[in-house]
């Protein structure tokens, strides 16, 4: 596992992430990212993804730890069928 530090870093190990999970995804985006915890030293991101997957577009929300670049917890917030 590899540190978790830029937005670079973010984008790299959430699209790991959503591949192993979902397979090849099309349009895939980061979001949102946020600091956990918000306040004091940073422990891990929360991070909001996009992508397109058999025409029906995805939200997943992933908590990576900064240190390690473990996935502690992945869900998804929403599918829906794009207009």
């Amino acid at each position: 596992m590899v540190q978790v530090s830029t937005p670079d870093d973010i984008q790299k190990e959430s699209k790991r992430v959503i591949n192993a999970l979902y397979g090849d995804v099309a349009d895939f985006r980061v979001n949102e990212t946020f600091a956990v915890p918000e306040k004091g030293a940073r422990e891990a991101w929360d991070v909001q993804v996009n992508f397109m997957l058999n025409n029906l577009k995805y939200t997943v929300d992933l908590e990576i730890q900064e240190k390690s670049g473990e996935v502690t917890n992945a869900r998804l917030i929403d599918t829906m069928t794009p207009l």
